[in-house]
């Protein structure tokens, strides 16, 4: 407890308390961090605020990560506040239904750069904000998962655009290694969230991952909240460009058990 004390993380990407950054922000909360949020739109205010509010902080703005002027205000309010910030949490993917639904052949061109930009170029938008504010450094963690480097069937676009995040934290880590700045990438198993629902099949995927995983457990917003909050301190100090899986093992599986013989 209290090994984040006195450090400071803006937060992207909580959009109920299903969420994963939902489980980073708690577990970087217990850790004794000072927590700012954003939300991505209007819709969202109501139910980000009372979140963010539980956890004592008062720091709550609207951005969108595809508008950089939203990027610039948020930020512009965040250095008002905070002065400095040591922790960033880039917990933000979209793309469209109907590009995950069908074959991969089949994405359209908006559909594909919707994905790029909002799921990946958005970390860099926030990545270059950021900087200036992090003058002893800091932790910078996102989201990625297995179908980043595996075909997962259904995930279609949003696998490319992981692969692409997995490169940019690592290009990222190598620019921002001098300023002592740590970027990391999270690859997290299966977890129900408001983004997972867009996923066709995911309740099946996610009551089979747990037969397959060698620890036969599924993952939860607290186990990959654990392992950010880590990241942030200074067990993490010397860690970065990694991505790094919180995933029961199942990465490690070259095929699916039929049993437990």
């Amino acid at each position: 407890m209290d090994s984040l004390k006195g450090k400071t993380a803006l937060i992207f990407g909580v959009a109920n308390d299903h969420s994963i950054a939902w489980g980073i922000a708690q577990a970087l909360h217990r850790e004794g961090a000072t927590l700012g949020f954003t939300y991505a739109m209007d819709s969202l205010e109501k139910r980000v605020r009372p979140l963010a509010e539980s956890l004592g902080a008062d720091f709550v703005e609207k951005c969108d990560v595809t508008d950089d002027a939203q990027i610039d205000e948020a930020f512009a309010k965040a250095k008002e506040r905070f002065g400095t910030i040591d922790i960033l949490v880039h917990a933000v993917a979209f793309a469209n239904r109907e590009d995950l639904a069908g074959r991969f052949v089949d994405t359209s061109r908006d559909g594909f750069l919707l994905a790029q930009n909002i799921s990946v170029y958005s970390l860099i938008a926030l990545a270059q904000r950021a900087l200036p504010m992090m003058p002893d450094g800091g932790s910078i963690v996102t989201m990625t998962y297995y179908g980043a480097e595996k075909v997962v069937p259904k995930y279609n676009v949003m696998g490319v655009a992981k692969a692409s995040l997995e490169a940019t934290t690592r290009y990222l880590a190598n620019d921002l290694g001098p300023e002592g700045i740590r970027v990391n990438a999270i690859s997290a198993g299966p977890i129900r969230t408001l983004a997972a629902s867009g996923i066709s099949g995911f309740r099946d995927y996610q009551r089979t991952f747990a037969q397959s995983a060698p620890l036969r457990q599924n993952v939860t917003i607290d186990d990959v909240g654990a392992l950010a909050a880590f990241l942030a301190g200074d067990g993490g100090r010397l860690i970065t460009g990694e991505t790094i899986y919180v995933d029961s093992g199942y990465h490690i599986m070259g095929m699916q058990h039929s049993d437990d013989e």
